[in-house]
């Protein structure tokens, strides 16, 4: 499978199994699992057929491992705009993580702290690196430091997901350390 399928398929995926389900007649179940074969049967049914040999591909080869299969069943792993409980139990964070955004958002962050805006959690990266490669999407990457024990101490949830990404409803702005300073 090329490069330039393995991404499109990907997106597919991402799109229906976070956001979109009921566009292609899919019903995701409470924890945003569908059965494969109803999956495929239904993207072929609007005009985006693949295989389950392309989904394997997918799925085996995404560095972000956006999605989790289990026997018939594939679900994304996190980012759902859509109502799903994922079932990951609270865990204790390690001291910092990191949010990668960029400049032109940072005057409504110093503001409002991390909101989810359109998904169900604020995601949050163990390393800066990767808080970079996310921040980059959107242009030229700010790393913002999130003192997570802190928040943890003073009750705040953190779950983390099956592909490593750290999830919390919010992160107020004391908890922010931003580049340079407040």
């Amino acid at each position: 499978m090329d490069e330039q399928r393995t991404v499109k398929v990907s997106k597919y995926l991402a799109r229906h199994l976070r956001h979109q389900p009921e566009k292609i007649g899919l019903t995701l179940d409470g924890g945003g699992w569908v059965e494969i074969d109803t999956l495929i049967t239904a993207a072929a049914a609007h005009g985006f057929p693949f295989t389950r040999e392309e989904l394997d591909h997918v799925v085996a080869v995404n560095d972000k491992r956006r999605f989790a299969v289990e026997g018939t069943r594939i679900r994304a792993s996190q980012g759902h705009s859509v109502a799903v409980d994922l079932a990951l139990p609270p865990a204790t964070p390690p001291p910092y993580l990191y949010h990668g955004t960029v400049a032109r958002s940072l005057d409504a962050i110093r503001t409002e702290g991390l909101r989810p805006m359109n998904r169900h959690d604020v995601h949050l990266s163990a390393d800066r690196e990767t808080a970079a490669r996310v921040g980059a999407r959107r242009g030229r990457p700010v790393v913002l430091s999130v003192d997570a024990a802190a928040m943890h101490r003073d009750g705040h949830v953190f779950r983390v997901s099956a592909n490593g990404v750290w999830l919390t409803r919010a992160v107020p702005v004391r908890y922010l350390r931003f580049p340079g300073g407040r």
